[in-house]
């Protein structure tokens, strides 16, 4: 049997890497900080024939989401792939123009973003190099790539959750361990515009990009989706 966990999973682009992954025989592990909000996108995919269970967690309590993925790895017998989104998670809140940044406006997306990726990969790491297989990957907003000043407190710590997770990429691979890791970089607002004159796209249209990493990409260390 095969599982994800997606980390920050809501009902846009979570819901449908779910619907990716589960309709193909996944089991999936959802995993953000409301159980309410959870429960009925486990509701949807089991109405779809699609084992799929809720496991609360905020991405800024380490301990907490180290448990969620324990938790999940036990009902599912292991997890097989790892999503990160953190902007599933917390939605962009508070954005600041560089000349306007506060050390606490990047601190916060920084524990969101970066160190929450690194502790859920080092939660399910573990397990994936004993099985000599696995696929990390790691969702930013293309600002991590093509800086938009209008956000440039999420775009910095986007930046250095992309850089660490190529890095990982680099280091996984060239030891031959046989788990992928991969940065993905959305150009595109996901089903409603939020920032003037960047366009939103469906999430089906961007939640192939992660089967293909997992599968037929797995030498890429970054897919960008542009419209």
């Amino acid at each position: 049997m095969t599982s994800i966990a997606i980390v920050g999973a809501g009902p846009q682009l979570g819901l449908a890497i779910a619907r990716t992954f589960g309709s193909r025989g996944f089991d999936v592990a959802l995993i953000s900080r409301n159980r309410d909000k959870l429960d009925p996108l486990v509701d949807k995919l089991t109405a779809e024939g699609i084992t799929a269970a809720a496991f609360p967690a905020n991405v800024l309590d380490r301990a907490a989401l180290a448990h969620a993925l324990g938790e999940a790895a036990t009902k599912f017998g292991g997890i097989d792939v790892l999503e990160y989104s953190p902007v599933g998670t917390f939605g962009i809140t508070a954005l600041t123009a560089p000349a306007e940044t506060e050390p606490s406006h990047v601190e916060f997306e920084m524990n969101a973003q970066l160190y929450g990726a690194i502790a859920a990969t080092r939660a399910v790491l573990p397990a994936m190099r004993e099985a000599g297989a696995g696929t990390l990957l790691y969702t930013t907003g293309a600002g991590s790539i093509w800086p938009d000043p209008r956000v440039a407190n999420v775009n910095a710590a986007a930046a250095a959750l992309r850089n660490w997770a190529m890095n990982l990429h680099k280091e996984l691979a060239d030891a031959g361990t046989g788990i992928q890791a991969a940065h993905v970089g959305i150009d595109a607002s996901i089903g409603v515009s939020v920032i003037p004159g960047l366009e939103a796209a469906r999430p089906e249209q961007i939640s192939p990009l992660y089967w293909e990493l997992h599968t037929t990409k797995r030498d890429e260390a970054e897919l960008v989706f542009k419209l």
